[in-house]
């Protein structure tokens, strides 16, 4: 059964009347959809107080918490699942065995998977045949189930939620010399690091140009190397180089640490060649933040969704961005109380709206 869309708008006050799920959060803390899960699994139980929490970390702690037949939800991508696509769409199998399992499911199969394509097809074609539901995090993943799984299959829809958000600082009252751009998050291929270097390294020549007495180009990343690619910093370091311009990389930051780093003085990109849904483009608003965003359909909904909360850029408009950032950095910062709905409470009561309709 695939539910029809549902977007999470606002707050809705009908609650299930009926058993309570249970909502696993596999995987360890730290990991995007494992936190996330968290989070709209803690606002669930903050509505409905029946609603039960579990910590997992494997099929066999799974299988031990659900008891035969109990309405489960788990928010999933298949690297938390399983050592490899097969093992992980074999865990969903089998806990679907034991309990009527629904899904929210991250990262969805598309051609940027390279090789692992075909495999991650399938994996997630098993995941949605084996339970009882399916939700996804925006229309633009709707669409990508559609183009690459099957176009017969109908997630519902329910918007990531944002956290109440910190009060913003005020700016500095000086910007930095430096044209810094900070990037939220793991380094990786993709990620848009290169094309932040190269577009500030252009931005910087841009503005000494016309007379601006700007410093160095730096591009800073907020989080670590991703497993496997440290050999991609020292690449970044070395066309950083080139270019005359500096890249840094602050390391792993625990959760108080990367918040208070996300309202640096800086101007916040986020330039993902491939994405599915974004908790880090929320990081950046949820830090008071409206970061410059690289245009997709993905990005395009969300500046529907919340207004004004981001600066929409296609990727040859980037140095042009940044040199008018650097100028007028208020630009880069959202106002105190600017509206970030649909906050994790709307999230978690269309969650709560969905689950009542499965026992329909």
């Amino acid at each position: 059964m695939y539910l029809r869309e549902a977007q999470a708008n606002g707050n809705d006050d009908r609650m299930p009347t009926d058993a309570p799920t249970l909502c696993l959060v596999w995987g360890p803390a730290g990991h995007g959809v494992t936190d996330y899960g968290a989070d709209v699994a803690a606002a669930a139980h903050r509505l409905d107080a029946s609603t039960r929490v579990v910590a997992v970390t494997d099929l066999e702690a799974a299988l031990r918490a659900v008891g035969d037949g109990e309405r489960v939800h788990l928010h999933a991508t298949d690297r938390l699942l399983g050592s490899s696509l097969e093992d992980a769409a074999d865990a969903v199998e089998t806990l679907s065995r034991s309990c009527r399992l629904s899904l929210t499911l991250h990262d969805l199969p598309q051609h940027s998977d390279g090789d692992k394509y075909d495999r991650r097809v399938a994996a997630y074609r098993r995941f949605f045949h084996a339970v009882t539901a399916v939700a996804v995090n925006s229309a633009h993943e709707l669409s990508l189930v559609a183009e690459h799984l099957d176009p017969g299959l109908r997630p519902a829809v329910i918007p990531l939620g944002t956290r109440v958000p910190v009060a913003p600082d005020s700016p500095a009252a000086t910007a930095p010399a430096d044209l810094i751009v900070l990037i939220a998050g793991f380094v990786y291929p993709g990620k848009g690091h290169e094309v932040a270097l190269r577009a500030a390294a252009a931005a910087v020549t841009s503005l000494r140009a016309g007379g601006h007495p700007v410093g160095d180009a730096v591009v800073r990343a907020l989080g670590s190397a991703s497993p496997g690619h440290d050999g991609d910093v020292d690449a970044l370091e070395r066309l950083a180089d080139d270019l005359g311009a500096r890249f840094e990389i602050s390391g792993f930051l625990d959760d108080d640490e990367f918040a208070r780093r996300l309202r640096d003085p800086g101007i916040p990109v986020a330039a993902h060649e491939h994405v599915s849904a974004s908790r880090s483009m929320l990081d950046w608003m949820e830090a008071g933040r409206r970061p410059l965003i690289v245009r997709s359909r993905y990005s395009d909904e969300m500046d529907r969704l919340r207004p004004g909360t981001s600066t929409l850029f296609d990727p040859p408009e980037l140095a042009d961005r940044l040199t008018a950032a650097w100028r007028d950095p208020r630009t880069t910062r959202l106002a105190p109380g600017h509206p970030l709905r649909p906050d994790l409470t709307d999230t978690a009561a269309s969650y709560l709206t969905w689950w009542r309709g499965m026992s329909r």
